[in-house]
């Protein structure tokens, strides 16, 4: 498509969608009370009116609005293509995605008639009462859950991407040399070292890193002070695009909270904090059955976790709204997956009483909960830490559990973790499959959940800098493959699967930046 009618093409979709926005009638508003001002003139009005909002701070808010939009809106498509070439481009994956989609509310619908609970139901007036007095305090109540259980595991889904094949892709060969080859035998285009090392340029062994140069054995005039004067300065300019810029090389404990928030443009307004009240009325009024997953995920993980086991609450009243969030449904626009559906009772069949389910359009399965434990650290206030999740989910944590050829998919990361061991660690990698080990079904379960619950969360957080940072989920696959590097010489001594799980079963002591720089820009090409 020519550049400049693909640029024309994407700020008019912008337009469009920022045009029924609260910030749209934000700004009309101020733009037509400014016209009462003295210094407004009407032979330059135009000019006055742009000069008034930018003066003001909507001119940078408009900004980081349209900012946002750029990296979570659709790329501009040729006139005749379809949508669903959109959520997906290529048919057998979008198949695949299906596929796995009908069995996972397959899975829903057996428990809901197993265990004969409603996927729905008004609660009783007394329930409704209790529920409000006790919303803050929910980690007290021990509903039964042991009938319930996850609809599904993050290995079940390793399975299904483990079998995908691309129909049109020749793999005849011979089956002596197919099988040094890894698990993922899909052909996706995915970034070695080289290109990396370009990418990741501020993560070079010369340039200042959070997470390495703030150590206390570095004098903090090197590097951390100065680092943090100019993190305040981003702050208090309000500039998404210069937070997220910033946040390449970290974020200073202090700072990281507020330029996570402006990296999002996760505000915290009135009509936010209405909208959040709205979600929690909705959970008062009605039980879902996919409650009940939401606390037995809580329970399992987060619950018996030691960083993060005194913000179940938290996780409760956040992921219970989720659940009913509607606005979350418009990530399924260049998501490939599609919302399940499930029909109004005494209706099933009749597509006019089919109705989304969950409401978000998102079945929670087992670990869920840990995409939302690390940022009760950063925000103490249900609301702006609701939005903050909600920004990260939509843009980042769907695409760890779908099936898509994007470069930041599971699938794509999957593969790179893979191709970056086979490349630069050949001998780990043979000796780990002569002994019937696939280094993905070690890791598979740290990508899936961005390494929540594995790190130290200090080190999650420097992580998920990086990840905001460069607007992608890349940094995962490399460091997985940094874990196994830096843990070679035990895992050349190991001689079972048993042994290689007891290697890698504890990576709370690990550092993120110096395993990540290590294996970037000190790996031998």
């Amino acid at each position: 498509m020519d550049e400049g009618i693909e640029l024309s093409l994407t700020i008019a979709q912008i337009i469009q969608r920022l045009r029924g926005s609260h910030l749209h009638s934000q700004i009309e508003r101020q733009a037509k009370e400014c016209l009462h001002q003295p210094d407004v003139k009407l032979e330059s009005l135009k000019e006055d009116v742009r000069s008034f909002l930018k003066t003001s701070g909507w001119e940078r808010k408009l900004q980081n609005a349209v900012y946002r939009e750029l990296h979570i809106q659709l790329p501009p498509r040729h006139p005749p293509a379809p949508p669903e070439h959109l959520k997906e481009p290529l048919v057998y994956m979008r198949k695949a995605q299906a596929s796995w989609e009908k069995r996972v509310l397959k899975s829903l619908n057996s428990m809901s008639t197993e265990l004969g609970v409603p996927l729905a139901h008004m609660r009783p007036a007394a329930e409704q009462k209790e529920l409000t007095n006790k919303w803050n305090e929910m980690g007290t109540d021990e509903p039964d859950l042991s009938r319930f259980r996850p609809v599904y595991a993050p290995k079940d889904f390793l399975e299904v991407l483990i079998g995908l094949r691309n129909p049109n892709h020749d793999s005849s060969e011979d089956i002596s040399v197919r099988s040094h080859w890894g698990l993922i035998q899909v052909p996706l285009n995915v970034r070695d070292i080289p290109h990396l090392r370009e990418a990741y340029s501020e993560l070079n062994l010369t340039s200042g890193q959070m997470g390495i140069d703030d150590h206390a054995l570095i004098h903090p005039d090197l590097f951390e002070n100065e680092y943090v004067q100019i993190g305040k300065k981003v702050v208090m300019e309000e500039d998404s695009a210069a937070a997220q810029q910033y946040s390449r090389q970290g974020c200073p404990t202090g700072l990281r909270a507020d330029l996570w928030a402006l990296i999002l443009n996760a505000t915290n307004q009135p009509q936010d904090v209405m909208h959040y009240e709205q979600l929690k009325a909705g959970v008062i009024q009605h039980n879902l059955l996919v409650d009940n997953l939401i606390y037995k995920d809580v329970k399992l993980t987060a619950s018996n976790d030691d960083y993060y086991f005194v913000f179940e609450d938290f996780l409760y009243q956040v992921l219970l709204c989720f659940s009913r969030d509607t606005a979350v449904l418009e990530h399924f626009k260049y998501n490939s997956a599609t919302p399940p559906k499930s029909y109004i009772q005494g209706k099933v069949g009749d597509e006019e009483c089919a109705v989304v389910y969950p409401p978000n359009g998102v079945i929670p399965f087992h670990g869920f909960s840990m995409y939302v434990a690390p940022l009760c650290f950063l925000y103490n206030e249900p609301s702006k830490l609701y939005n903050v999740f909600r920004e990260m989910y939509i843009r980042y944590f769907f695409r760890l559990h779908s099936i898509s050829s994007h470069p930041s998919g599971i699938l794509s990361l999957c593969l790179q973790f893979e191709r970056l061991l086979q490349t630069h660690l050949p001998q780990l990698f043979y000796h780990l499959r002569q002994i019937g080990v696939q280094p993905l079904r070690l890791a598979f379960k740290w990508m899936v959940r961005a390494f929540s619950g594995y790190l130290s969360t200090d080190q999650l957080l420097l992580l998920w800098d990086r990840i905001l940072g460069y607007d992608s989920l890349e940094v995962v696959a490399v460091l997985a493959a940094a874990v196994f590097a830096f843990r070679a010489e035990n895992l050349m001594e190991v001689t079972s699967l048993a042994s290689a799980e007891a290697v890698l079963a504890d990576l709370s002591t690990l550092k993120v930046m110096p395993l990540i720089q290590v294996f970037l820009f000190a790996t031998a090409m």
